[in-house]
């Protein structure tokens, strides 16, 4: 996508960032009748977004209209009690009332297609207004070829989330995978998914061409807005941004044809994805220890953040952690490269598996949710060490269900045994001694739980307890789908380290995403979505795709608002 040969371009709407919510921006500005490029700094685009599950939080959505749910109220509830005073009211009303609209809008002039997950509970059940599912819609599966040449520049997703090292799988399609050895239906989806994949490899690419998850999602918005003339460029680095009397009115870029200036004449959009990935951001804003890896896109360094900082935008105030967590394990690749790999849901939810701390005390119901089982991490360690902490379980747990990096069925587990990702035991006391947890503590604790995981019982944290916590159980195992012994022996264990998906501390802006100055007025010509805003739920996690959902929603709202009333000039 090589720059054009004007010195100085105009375009209506710049957008900083290729991630779903500047994706998101870029086309709507574009169904506005809009001229709009996308600039992103990293060789491929699609950002953190292309590594996700895709999943968009939205409430009150279509498909719960039409079902008769009427979700308004109930959302509402469910926020203002998560969320308090951490975020203004405002912002999740704004969120609230245009999050369905911009599904719908998108669905009618693009063709988006999301479905809800009638099975997908929010995450904290505990709050009133909790649903039991339908706010969570899934991307449906998209087709890379349709990207022509576009495709070989997007972000690919984790390799480890990728069988044979390139053909994507929905969560549903992996579980049925795992039964081909005992279903015939489930066989003959493989092949046909293996099938498709190795035609992909034979007509040359890299990888398998059938997008799910949150490629599909990042390939929709980008389609959508490619052929509706939205311009995006690669490897750029924005220099800066212009102003003129006090309003941004485009940027200064570095690429290849060396560095030029890029006129807006109705605003730029921020939304490079926070600063995860940022060492320097992480050690300033995030809990102590400090996270050292994260599986989010290796260009998410709080450098759009600091562009509007330098514009005279305001970071919103600190929250409890500034971030959403995954607890993952940690290894190193064949390559040389570190494998950051998410604990989500297949493992820390199954039946047969504890997480522990350095004592051997267990410190969370291990089915809770990601960002809430990192933030009991970090509770538990100010009291004694649970940073890391391990996830032990049996042989027979790892034949079942896996264990991080560690598919179902392992024919060998020598070489995570080799290289220390895995630590083996011959009972508790042995594993602890092998993986420097306290063996007392530890064989007390796996005693007592598997007593009373026998019986369906956790009487420490409740595990299963919830609708949440037993929607990533095993349901084919009772009486509770997330609880059975550990066992005596051979015992297994994985670290598990907090690791930042995305951060929430960012730009403060007002509900039409303008960013803000220091006095709370907004700056002309700016505005900011995604990671790079500040989080109109103040942090918290209410379900499956709240990052993508309100990223999505204030890029929505942040194109109209500069399409309609935020002309800027662009005449620097």
């Amino acid at each position: 996508m090589p720059p054009g040969s004007d010195p100085t371009e105009t375009f209506d709407l710049i957008v900083l960032g290729s991630g779903a919510a500047g994706l998101t921006a870029a086309l709507t500005a574009a169904l506005e009748g809009g001229s709009v490029l996308v600039v992103e700094h990293a060789a491929v685009w699609g950002g953190t977004t292309a590594r996700s599950s895709g999943t968009v939080w939205i409430p009150d959505n279509r498909a719960m209209r039409a079902a008769g749910r009427d979700d308004r109220d109930a959302a509402e509830a469910y926020l203002d009690g998560l969320v308090g005073d951490l975020a203004p009211r405002e912002m999740r009303r704004a969120f609230l009332d245009a999050a369905p609209a911009m599904e719908a809008d998108l669905t009618a002039r693009s063709g988006l297609a999301l479905s809800p997950m009638p099975a997908a509970p929010d995450y904290r059940q505990d709050v009133p207004g909790a649903a039991e599912g339908w706010r969570a819609m899934a991307p449906g599966a998209f087709d890379g070829r349709r990207l022509g040449p576009d495709f070989a520049t997007m972000a690919a997703p984790l390799p480890e989330l990728m069988l044979f090292g390139g053909m994507m799988l929905t969560r549903p399609e992996a579980a049925r995978l795992v039964r081909a050895d005992r279903s015939i239906s489930a066989a003959l989806h493989g092949a046909r998914l293996t099938a498709r994949f190795l035609a992909d490899r034979a007509t040359g690419h890299a990888r398998g061409t059938r997008l799910v998850l949150g490629n599909a999602l990042a390939a929709h918005l980008f389609h959508a807005a490619r052929v509706r003339g939205v311009t995006l460029r690669t490897g750029v680095e924005t220099l800066g941004l212009l102003r003129e009397g006090g309003a941004v009115v485009g940027v200064a870029v570095r690429d290849g044809a060396g560095e030029r200036r890029i006129l807006a004449r109705r605003g730029v959009v921020l939304a490079g994805g926070g600063f995860p990935a940022s060492p320097e951001w992480r050690a300033r804003e995030l809990p102590n220890p400090t996270p050292e890896w994260t599986p989010a896109a290796p260009g998410a360094v709080g450098r759009t953040i600091e562009l509007g900082l330098e514009a005279g935008g305001a970071l919103g105030p600190a929250g409890r952690d500034n971030a959403l967590w995954f607890p993952s394990s940690i290894r190193r690749r064949a390559d040389g490269s570190t494998a950051v790999y998410p604990h989500i849901v297949l493992d820390r939810s199954k039946p047969g598996g504890i997480a522990v701390d350095a004592s051997g005390r267990r410190f969370v119901n291990e089915a809770v949710s990601y960002h809430e089982f990192v933030r009991a991490m970090y509770a538990a360690n100010s009291e004694r060490a649970s940073v890391p902490a391990w996830l032990v379980c049996g042989r027979e747990f790892i034949r079942r269900y896996g264990l991080g990096l560690i598919r179902p069925r392992p024919p060998s587990l020598r070489a995570c045994l080799a290289d220390g990702y895995l630590i083996e035991g011959r009972d508790a006391r042995d594993l602890a001694k092998r993986a420097g947890i306290d063996p007392e503590g530890l064989a007390a604790t796996l005693g007592a739980f598997d007593a009373a995981a026998a019986r369906g019982e956790d009487p420490e944290f409740g595990r299963g307890s919830t609708i949440y916590d037993r929607s990533n159980g095993d349901p084919e195992h009772g009486p509770n789908p997330c609880l059975g012994p550990v066992g005596a022996g051979p015992l297994y264990a994985v670290k598990l380290w907090p690791t930042p998906l995305g951060t929430s501390r960012g730009l403060a802006t007002d509900v039409a995403g303008r960013a803000l100055d220091g006095a709370g007025a907004p700056i002309p010509g700016l505005y900011v979505c995604g990671n790079d805003m500040q989080s109109a739920f103040g942090g918290e996690y209410p379900g499956a795709g709240a990052q993508l959902g309100q990223g999505m929603t204030f890029g929505w709202l942040a194109a109209r608002h500069a399409m309609t009333g935020g002309a800027t000039g662009g005449k620097t």
